[in-house]
């Protein structure tokens, strides 16, 4: 190497050697020999950002990567409620969180809005039987602490579950839908105008999008089955999902244009693959996938990520590229805002048989990403499938 002189050059990598000692001495991370080589091909070891909840998962950053948002399990509550805590990209680590839920009902799917004003959740506290569910629920805990029996997770799909936003600088919480059944999984769209959202009032689970104030609801989907997660893609053109209509609770990765027009299956066959998100500067989408097709081997999810291609006004997508091995579950990815970091859900330490799910972030190596991702499948167009 070239020597050199230069003050401005020798400060520079003095302050990088700095940022990746401060990553890596961060508290909760994981070993640098917990990664499997094929974990280590694409992400830095991973840092564990949450503790004290009994679980945490499904976060998400805020625009300006100062924040997350997510939901977790209280030690002393059985439900999910919703918080927010600091995040600081350079030396991530766990971080006092704060509710902005009520503290009661079931709550889940949270989402900052693009300008980092407010928190889109959706919550069961209004439930004018709440007092009978929570006992029901400890009642249920209770037994299987004394059986050790531990249950397959399962989603409660709650019929008093509505969306609301949330003012994060102080304010009351403002409801957005009020309609008989499940209304949740929301998200904005990237100008901040609409919130997409899933509810069963029409009798299944189906795709809606409404306006930021909760008018003008439209229905999107309108399949048989399950279609839920929406998310736009960063320009707001195209919606990926994911949708069990071909079979039950065998979930599959689809992509729609923002009218609901053009469906098109990105995943196929025996397995479930859930939880797509969009990479905010590359043409990249990443999910949470598991094969299901020998029922003799325990489906083990991990994270899956595909290149695409919208020229054209087709959709296109190349083979998927997995990024993580562990024998635990890694489930529900998110990018942060720049591309540089990937945060999900995962249950990787804990000392114990069967560590709790809890937020992890990792450092993406971008340039191994598109080197080893697959190339693009060749050109088809979208087919109208039944919405």
């Amino acid at each position: 190497m070239q020597k050199t002189d230069n003050p401005i050059f020798v400060c520079l990598l003095v302050f990088a050697c700095l940022l990746d000692f401060i990553w890596h001495a961060a508290p909760g991370r994981a070993s640098a020999e917990a990664l499997s080589p094929l974990e280590a091909a694409h992400l830095s070891a991973p840092v564990r950002l949450t503790e004290g909840l009994a679980k945490a998962g499904e976060g998400y950053f805020a625009p300006d990567a100062r924040r997350i948002c997510y939901q977790g399990v209280p030690r002393d509550y059985p439900f999910y409620q919703i918080y927010v805590q600091p995040f600081d990209a350079a030396a991530p680590a766990v971080a006092a969180p704060r509710r902005i839920s009520t503290g009661r009902g079931r709550t889940t799917c949270c989402w900052f809005s693009p300008d980092g004003k407010k928190l889109l959740f959706a919550s069961s506290h209004l439930d004018p039987a709440l007092d009978r569910t929570e006992a029901a629920a400890r009642a249920q805990a209770e037994e299987d602490a004394r059986t050790g029996r531990r249950r397959r997770y399962q989603w409660d799909f709650d019929p008093e579950t509505e969306i609301f936003a949330a003012p994060l600088d102080g304010g009351d919480l403002v409801r957005l839908t009020d309609s008989p059944g499940y209304d949740a999984e929301c998200s904005y769209s990237p100008d901040g105008t609409q919130i997409l959202f899933v509810s069963d009032r029409d009798g299944d689970p189906d795709i809606y999008v409404m306006n930021a104030d909760g008018s003008g609801v439209k229905q999107l989907t309108n399949a048989p089955g399950y279609d839920g997660g929406p998310f736009f893609s960063p320009d707001g053109a195209w919606i990926a999902y994911r949708t069990d209509r071909l079979e039950k609770d065998m979930l599959q990765i689809h992509v729609m244009r923002a009218d609901g027009s053009g469906d098109l299956a990105i995943t196929e066959g025996k397995g479930v693959h859930w939880a797509p998100y969009w990479h905010p500067t590359k043409p990249w989408l990443i999910w949470t996938g598991a094969d299901h097709s020998d029922p003799t081997k325990r489906p083990n999810y991990d994270l899956q990520i595909a290149r695409y291609d919208t020229s054209g006004g087709a959709f296109r997508a190349g083979a998927a590229l997995r990024l993580t091995d562990h024998e635990g579950a890694d489930v529900l990815p998110s990018f942060s805002p720049d591309g540089t970091l990937l945060m999900w859900t995962a249950s990787r330490d804990g000392g114990g048989r069967s560590p709790a799910s809890q937020l992890w972030v990792s450092r993406l190596d971008l340039e191994a990403l598109e080197r080893d991702l697959p190339p693009l499948a060749p050109a088809a167009t979208a087919e109208e499938t039944p919405r």
